[in-house]
């Protein structure tokens, strides 16, 4: 039996249990004494490059792991919470292209609660991309074979033992006595536990993308990984409490980054069409709460929809600089953006233009991001007006500027519940009557005196109440078998969702005898997928 216990895109912590045997996952172990029949099995050693016609003719199922291969039938799938090994998987790691397309291919032919071993492929160097890529369990027969070759292995790669092992570099118990196995050991183990740690505060992927720079494989395989967006996006919560630190080039295509853009243009639906003003961010955030943005908002005074340029996240709608990532991400300034960044968040605003037509739009933009700006505009057809001059658009020209270019056009109180709303759960609610109320701490939306939602602090979120629910016309519904919930519902319990559901949605629960509202710990596919695991954490429930 596996069951996974935490998730942050593939990578994940679990426990597999097997008779008195329990794996606390991911973690490293001498595989063939704790499973004897690793050390028998036949037909199962074939080679990841051999074609379907060879596995049909050789590769046999037997022993405690279910054998996995690129090439074999789809139509043979191991049970929910078997141990699934993928022999000579350390043939491919120098071989980015075929190690996404096979990891892909693979992870999604199998149910989700099964634990993966990759066999003799865990180095402290790229374990952290093994795990990242779904792997659970590994054993010592690597870096024992680097021992062998008098190699020196640690987290930045692999060294000649003899300058190495007595070097000081590393102040182990092997280092301490000479113990080149050991320490190779120990050193695999450490980062094992250093990438749990990782998974549980929910930095994985900042960890990746600084340990993979290591080698050029890891890169590589990071960056079609990200090509593939879909297969992490879909295990990646949809928010955490903590910052977002955006320090590499690769930080733009991270699931989350991509998934905020994709609902912008997608779901977004601004509350006002008439006047934007596309203005510069700020370090500190919420951007409301930094001395330029009091300037701007200031200087604009309802009088157009304000929108934020920035990178990694391209546009940022003032109704939500406070919801994850974009009241949670720090990126390097240095006001220099690369081809990337422009192509990226110049398509995001020439779309989110050319599908929102406002009748005014203005640039209150300086430097590169103001040349981004006006091309991604004039692809969509759409002459802006510039308002920032000089050096800053904080100066006292520039909003004096923005001040006059404002003047004329009518004042409207923002309605941030709508936009908020449709981001969340892609759909356009008339939200004419609700009003947000409370301090930061305790917000709340009201609809005269009935509470339809909750306003999470540390993410942004909204959380809807059954009353709340009834206006989101049955989207992240969690559909359940015939009993009333007794406390979290596990995956057993799911017989339907919504296919758009993350880990960490707000869900409606829907049976025949009960409904209740709660939180998703699983993506959709899991839920359907998954024969253990907490599937949704009930906040409340009714009896039908």
């Amino acid at each position: 039996m596996f069951e996974v216990t935490k998730r942050e895109g593939p990578a994940r912590t679990g426990v597999f249990s097997e008779g008195e045997l329990t794996l606390n996952t991911p973690c490293v172990i001498d595989t063939i004494e704790t499973f004897p029949s690793l050390g028998t099995m036949a037909y199962s050693n074939i080679p990841l490059y051999a074609d379907g016609e060879f596995c049909g003719r050789f590769l046999e199922q037997q022993g405690e792991f279910f054998i996995s291969h690129p090439a074999s039938p789809e139509s043979l799938k191991a049970g929910s919470g078997a141990a699934v090994m993928v022999p000579n998987w350390h043939t491919v790691i120098t071989d980015p292209r075929n190690y996404v397309k096979w990891i892909l291919d693979m992870k999604t032919r199998h149910p989700p609660d099964t634990m993966w071993y990759a066999p003799a492929s865990a180095l402290p160097s790229n374990v952290a991309t093994l795990i990242a890529s779904g792997f659970d369990l590994f054993d010592y027969i690597a870096v024992d074979l680097k021992t062998s070759q008098g190699i020196f292995c640690n987290p930045d790669g692999e060294y000649p033992a003899d300058e190495y092992l007595n070097g000081g570099t590393c102040g182990c118990e092997g280092c301490l006595k000479g113990d080149l196995k050991l320490h190779n050991r120990i050193a695999l183990e450490s980062e094992i536990a250093k990438v749990i740690l990782r998974i549980k505060e929910g930095t994985i992927r900042e960890y990746l993308e600084k340990q993979s720079l290591n080698a050029p494989n890891l890169v590589s395989i990071l960056r079609f990984f990200d090509r593939e967006h879909k297969f992490a996006e879909s295990s990646t919560p949809v928010a955490r409490p903590i910052r977002l630190y955006t320090n590499s080039g690769d930080s733009i295509n991270r699931p989350e980054i991509k998934r905020f853009m994709q609902r912008v243009v997608s779901r977004y639906i601004p509350s006002r069409t008439d006047a934007a003003v596309i203005l510069p961010c700020s370090a500190r955030k919420p951007y409301s709460s930094s001395q330029s943005h009091r300037k701007y908002m200031g200087a604009i005074r309802d009088r157009a929809h304000e929108i934020i340029l920035t990178s990694p996240l391209a546009l940022v709608p003032r109704e939500l600089e406070g919801v994850y990532p974009a009241g949670h991400y720090d990126v390097p300034v240095t006001g220099y953006w690369d081809m990337e960044e422009r192509n990226i968040i110049g398509k995001v605003v020439e779309d989110y233009f050319t599908k929102n037509r406002y009748e005014q739009v203005f640039v209150h933009l300086d430097g590169d991001a103001a040349i981004i700006a006006k091309d991604a505009l004039e692809r969509a057809g759409i002459e802006p007006i510039f308002t920032a001059t000089g050096n800053s658009p904080t100066s006292h020209d520039s909003i004096r500027n923005l001040e006059q270019a404002m003047a004329g056009l009518p004042r409207k109180s923002h309605n941030y519940i709508r936009g908020m709303l449709s981001w969340q759960f892609g759909v356009d609610v008339d939200t004419s009557g609700m009003i947000i109320k409370g301090r930061f701490g305790n917000r709340k939306v009201l609809k005269k005196k009935t509470q339809l939602f909750s306003i999470e602090n540390e993410t942004g979120l909204y959380r809807p109440t059954f009353e709340g629910w009834e206006h989101l016309a049955g989207r992240y519904t969690v559909s359940i078998d015939d009993f009333v919930p007794q406390g979290d519902i596990l995956a057993p319990g799911v017989i339907g969702c919504d296919p758009e559901i993350r880990p960490g949605d707000e869900v409606f629960v829907k049976g025949s005898k009960a409904i209740a509202t709660g939180r998703a710990s699983m993506g959709s596919e899991e839920m359907i997928g998954s024969k253990r695991g907490v599937a949704v954490k009930v906040r409340k429930v009714k009896k039908i």
